[in-house]
C-alpha cells in the first residue's frame, strides 16, 4: 500500500512541475524581450528613447510616421516640434535633445563654426527644393527692373538663393564664388536691377508672400507647406531637385554611431517613409536615395 502511494504521490508531483515548467515557457515566449538577470531573475529590457527636435509642418510629420516602425525596433522617440531655426541647435548643444532634424548640411556647416558647436551629421533624409513665390506676376520674365527679391536673413541661404537665380539667368556671380558660400556683394551683373531685400527672419517670409509685399518672396519649402502653399503649384519657379542642400539628422559629435541614431536613419530612409514623403507632399519634399 505505501509502495503504491509513494508512486502516486510521485506522479502528482510531476505533474504539478511539468505544468509550472510550461507555464514559465509561455510567459516567455508571450513577452520575447525578457533577458536573465544576475540573481537569475527575468527582467524586461527597456526601449531606448530619444528626444528628436523638428521643424513644424514637415520634418515633424515625418518623424510621426516612423515612430511606429522605430518602436518595433526598440526606439521609442519623442519628437519636439520648433518654429525657428535657431533652438533646434541650442536645445542639441545643451543637453535637451538627443538629435535635431530641420537643417541643410551648409546651414549645419556654418552653425558650428560660428557657435562652436560640436555637432556630427548622422545622414541625409530628404530635400526641399526652395520657391520663389508672387501676388503679382505668374512668370519671372515678368519682373520689372528694379523690382524687389524678399529673402531670408539667414546668412547660408543667400548662397544658394543666388544660385538659384543664375541659374534662372537673372543675374552672375562673381567667377570663381563657392556657390553655396555667394553673398549678395558677390553678384557681377544683374541686367534687371533686382533689390535683394534680405532683411527678414525665415518664418515671416510667408506672411510678406500672403500679405503680397515686394515683387516675388522666396521661401523655404517647410514653411510654405505648413501654411498650405504648394511649392509646385503655387511657385513661379523653384529650385530643381538635385540640390545640394540636404536636410539631414544631427547629434552631439560620438552619438551618430550609437545603435539608436543609426536605426533612426535607416528608418527615414527606408522604402516605406521614401514613398510616404512623395505621397504626402505630391513632390514638393524628395527623400534622398540610400
Amino acid at each position: 500500500m505505501k509502495k503504491w502511494l509513494s508512486i502516486l504521490l510521485f506522479s502528482a508531483l510531476a505533474l504539478v512541475l511539468a505544468a509550472c515548467g510550461a507555464k514559465e515557457d509561455k510567459e516567455q515566449e508571450t513577452t520575447g524581450s525578457n533577458t536573465e538577470g544576475d540573481n537569475g531573475t527575468t527582467e524586461t529590457a527597456e526601449p531606448t528613447k530619444l528626444v528628436v527636435g523638428a521643424s513644424y509642418g514637415l520634418h515633424d510629420i515625418i518623424l510621426e510616421k516612423a515612430k511606429p516602425i522605430l518602436a518595433e525596433q526598440g526606439v521609442e522617440i519623442e519628437v519636439r516640434p520648433y518654429q525657428d531655426y535657431i533652438l533646434p541647435n541650442q536645445d542639441l548643444d545643451s543637453g535637451e535633445l538627443d538629435a535635431n532634424y530641420f537643417q541643410t548640411i551648409p546651414y549645419f556647416e556654418n552653425e558650428m563654426k560660428e557657435k562652436g558647436y560640436d555637432f556630427a551629421n548622422a545622414g541625409g533624409i530628404h530635400i526641399e527644393p526652395i520657391g520663389v513665390y508672387s501676388q503679382k506676376y505668374k512668370s519671372l520674365d515678368e519682373l520689372p527692373d528694379g523690382a524687389t527679391i524678399i529673402i531670408s536673413n539667414s546668412v547660408t541661404e543667400q548662397g544658394r538663393i543666388l544660385t538659384l537665380f543664375e541659374s534662372l539667368g537673372l543675374i552672375t556671380l562673381k567667377e570663381g564664388v563657392v556657390k553655396s558660400e555667394a553673398r549678395l556683394e558677390d553678384i557681377v551683373e544683374n541686367p534687371k536691377n533686382l533689390v535683394f531685400d534680405a532683411d527678414s527672419a525665415p518664418e515671416m517670409l510667408v506672411t510678406y508672400f500672403e500679405n503680397g509685399e515686394g515683387d516675388v518672396v522666396v521661401i523655404n519649402s517647410n514653411f510654405a507647406i505648413d501654411a498650405g502653399i504648394s511649392p509646385i503649384n503655387d511657385s513661379i519657379a523653384i529650385e530643381s531637385s538635385d540640390s545640394p542642400y540636404v536636410n539631414i539628422i544631427a547629434t552631439r559629435t560620438g552619438d551618430e554611431n550609437s545603435d539608436s541614431i543609426k536605426k533612426l536613419v535607416d528608418v527615414l530612409t527606408s522604402k516605406e517613409i521614401q514613398d510616404f514623403i512623395l505621397e504626402e507632399w505630391d513632390g514638393a519634399v524628395v527623400p534622398v536615395e540610400k
